[in-house]
């Protein structure tokens, strides 16, 4: 990993139904996050936040795929094809990328950029296994769709803008416990590897994040990581958008990203889902700083 980290902001709400999650980067750098990596021993530029048009501008039935139904998919398309830019420019400059949402839907963005001139895996830390297609989602709030259209499936099979280079094979998913019908089906149809709460529960979040790890590595010459905040327990994340009980306890959640630090193999990294509105005085985007700065390396000792 550089030492040199380029902060990114994301303010993208297009993807989710409850608003504020758009202010996820603005809470963020207001819980610290600049002194927080500044301790983790590198430096960091912040170039600001990409330009989002507000929803309330927009209609939600403009444009969307073909046979399914995915809102703002067109916003959500513009948005997404500017952030895997910037990704694959700060990764072309030997910097290291920090994205920050933002609703999950900006990962579309972020893989593409991540995986653009390189093989790639993923370690997605989420309650939930953004699975979804336009033809199978319930809602058609694209942030259920992320990791979908990244392998190509359903509608974004023939998108370039979605429909990342990424081997499902280098795809772990950890720390499942809400998923649709059909994406629990397609999850294991797909040679991703999925771990729910019950193998965490069962195995403990070290042996599951170490194997998860050696999955996305593998073979690839780097590993983007996706934290949602909802993966935690939200009696420890309260301001996310899509609570789920009976996640990842506080220092569950720092063990796992002091491996991904230790494994040496961390590409790039995103914090989303941050919904201040929700929150309770800023707790939730204090714990992104604090999680994002253990991705990065900083220790106790």
């Amino acid at each position: 990993m550089t030492e040199r980290i380029r902060v990114i902001g994301a303010p993208l709400d297009y993807g989710a139904d409850r608003r504020g999650v758009d202010m996820g980067p603005s809470a963020i750098r207001y819980a610290g996050l600049a002194a927080e990596l500044a301790s983790s021993g590198r430096t960091s530029i912040d170039r600001g936040d990409l330009s989002v048009p507000r929803a309330e501008e927009r209609d939600p039935d403009a444009e969307t795929p073909p046979n399914g139904s995915a809102k703002f998919v067109k916003e959500v398309r513009d948005v997404c094809e500017r952030l895997s830019d910037e990704v694959a420019d700060t990764l072309a400059s030997g910097e290291f990328p920090l994205v920050l949402g933002g609703d999950h839907s900006i990962a579309i963005g972020s893989m593409q950029g991540s995986s653009r001139d390189a093989e790639v895996g993923v370690l997605w830390f989420d309650a939930h296994g953004d699975f979804n297609t336009p033809e199978t989602s319930p809602s058609g709030n694209v942030h259920g769709m992320p990791m979908a259209a990244a392998l190509g499936h359903g509608s974004f099979a023939d998108t370039d803008w979605a429909n990342a280079s990424i081997d499902p094979e280098n795809v772990a998913l950890v720390g499942l416990r809400a998923l649709d019908e059909k994406e629990r089906l397609a999850i294991r149809e797909s040679p991703v590897t999925a771990y729910s709460m019950s193998d965490i529960d069962e195995r403990g979040i070290t042996a599951v994040t170490e194997e998860a790890v050696e999955v996305a590595s593998t073979g690839t010459e780097g590993v983007h990581t996706s934290l949602d905040l909802d993966w935690l327990d939200p009696k420890e994340a309260p301001g996310v958008g899509t609570p789920v009980r009976g996640g990842v306890t506080y220092r569950e959640a720092h063990a796992a990203l002091e491996i991904v630090a230790n494994s040496g193999a961390l590409r790039s990294l995103e914090v989303v889902e941050v919904n201040p509105i929700l929150d309770s005085e800023n707790e939730t985007a204090s714990l992104a700083v604090e999680l994002a700065a253990s991705a990065l390396g900083k220790r106790i000792l």
